[in-house]
């Protein structure tokens, strides 16, 4: 009988005998070698089992990035339980509805979050008041239990416990662009899938440092911190509550990481460090980079690939549901500007669907529909959503794309961010690919309002870049002569960075100011 591949709990026992000194994991405060890390998480994933939980059984997580996150990850991996993270811009309604939908057992939180979920302690009546768990605050506060007390008593043994490959892992809940969030169930195989396709995608080496600065509660950190953990790398875990690009690269002076992973936002912010600053530091420990979460910029790309010299740039393409679908390579950047690349490995010929879900010709834009052993296992409690989504084994997260004769995919747009005018079909998207192209542009977002004659009119919410004046028209002129006159924008409205609406991962949240807008 062939023994299954082996998962992240069952991986780190393997690693801490083959690396025991390595740095497994490092945040501003402490670090842990794998031999430390492997110990510790045995004795938490015991100690969870002697707070009542069992294999199967859900706690959610609130918390910013830090090694006890990782901690807590790894020792719900041997335990056979199952963490929930809760999305840190939650407010107490909306992390209550994370912990009573996914039924949780228990409560792990800290930092500012522990006041907020206290006083919401009434909402939440599923989690007894002896498994509030804090974490990061020694004394513990009031009605809750200190990690570190908690884990006193949990041995150091591994965990009597056996858990399979098709056994859930994690629960992660949807950013909710549209109602209430959806619970992604994952298993351990789609995880270590995801891990080993990405070690050979990338070439990652056990020498590799991973820097991970993405919100751990994310599908991107659980994808791109625990896969150089599984090949026997380190972390280097960045905050989270606040980005600053100058402390990054202060980072990355100092801890030489090989990789990161960042979404377009972040990268913007970087290259936008005068020159003279950004000097002072050494990025070139940075051997490859992945830019992913939001659809990146011709432009942004190309300042990307001169600014981290040498760097092997690849962009992806997935979603907390599918996991990694394509990836452009760095040979192809200059090649396919705009594209998603083909299907990475181990993902079946993808699909493109029109509205009865038959299949387009090559060139025409449908629903992109993708099937491959990183998939999710179903929408907690949800099976009519599951099945909404699936067409036969293969999963769409309603995004609309088309394929070149190369069999290179682009996205055109989100379905339910397109625009229809005057029976006519405008994907934001493209014109945001445009409007970024003026000088004075930082960011833009395309949406539809209602139109009394059309139905819907364009309209672009621009940021303009700091020290730069711009108008309105100054847009309407600039996009006028490169698309038909029914796509240009017949509104444009300049808002500071603050004031547009995005998801933690840095996704523009298209809906609100759709109804911010469209209401006036």
């Amino acid at each position: 009988m062939t023994s299954p591949l082996l998962d992240l709990g069952k991986i780190l026992p393997v690693n801490a005998l083959k690396y025991p000194d390595r740095m497994a994991f490092k945040d501003i405060r402490r670090q842990l070698t794998f031999a430390e890390l492997d110990l510790r998480v045995n004795r938490l994933a015991n100690a969870m089992a002697d707070l009542g939980l069992g294999k199967g059984d859900r706690f959610c997580v609130m918390l910013n990035n830090c090694v006890e996150f990782c901690e807590i990850y790894l020792a719900a991996a041997k335990a056979g339980t199952v963490a929930v993270p809760i999305n840190i811009r939650y407010q107490a309604h909306e992390a209550a509805y994370v912990v009573n939908n996914s039924e949780a057992k228990a409560l792990f939180a800290g930092g500012p979050f522990l006041g907020m979920l206290s006083e919401a302690r009434d909402t939440m009546p599923g989690v007894p008041a002896e498994k509030w768990v804090s974490v990061l605050d020694m004394e513990g506060a009031d009605g809750w239990l200190p990690l570190e007390t908690l884990m006193e008593g949990g041995s150091e043994a591994p965990p009597a416990v056996e858990v399979n490959p098709e056994d859930p892992w994690v629960q992660l809940y949807t950013s909710g662009t549209t109602g209430n969030p959806k619970g992604v169930v994952r298993s351990h195989h789609s995880y270590t899938a995801f891990y080993l396709i990405n070690a050979a995608d990338f070439s990652y080496k056990p020498t590799d440092i991973g820097l991970t600065l993405m919100p751990l509660f994310h599908v991107n950190s659980t994808f791109y911190a625990f896969v150089f953990t599984y090949i026997g790398g380190g972390v280097y875990v960045h905050r989270d509550d606040r980005f600053d690009p100058v402390e990054l690269l202060e980072v990355i002076d100092r801890e030489k990481p090989t990789f990161s992973s960042m979404i377009p936002t972040h990268y913007n912010l970087i290259l936008s460090i005068p020159e003279e600053k950004a000097k002072q530091y050494d990025v070139s420990s940075i051997e490859c980079l992945l830019c992913s979460s939001a659809p990146v910029h011709a432009q942004t790309k190309l300042d990307i690939m001169e600014f981290f010299a040498g760097c092997r740039l690849f962009e992806a393409y997935g979603s907390t549901e599918a996991g990694l679908v394509t990836l452009l390579r760095p040979e192809d950047q200059l090649k396919k500007l705009g594209s998603i690349g083909p299907e990475c490995i181990g993902t079946a010929r993808l699909r493109i669907l029109d509205e009865e879900r038959q299949p387009v010709k090559q060139g025409e834009v449908g629903e992109l529909f993708s099937c491959g052993p990183m998939l999710f296992d179903h929408y907690y409690k949800m099976p009519e959503k599951t099945a909404e989504s699936h067409e036969g084994e293969f999963f769409s997260a309603g995004d609309m794309a088309r394929q070149d004769e190369d069999g290179y995919y682009y996205i055109v747009d989100r379905k339910h961010n397109m625009i229809i005018t005057g029976g006519e079909h405008v994907y934001p998207n493209e014109m945001e690919a445009i409007i970024v192209q003026h000088e004075a542009v930082f960011d833009v977002a395309v949406i539809g309002i209602p139109h009394d004659k059309w139905g819907e009119q364009v309209m672009a919410v621009v940021i303009p870049k700091e020290g730069h004046d711009l108008d309105g028209q100054d847009i309407i002129d600039f996009v006028a002569p490169k698309v038909a006159a029914f796509k240009k924008p017949k509104r444009v409205e300049i808002i500071t960075a603050d004031d547009m609406p995005r998801t933690t991962t840095g996704k523009i949240l298209h809906r609100i100011l759709r109804d911010r807008y469209g209401a006036e």
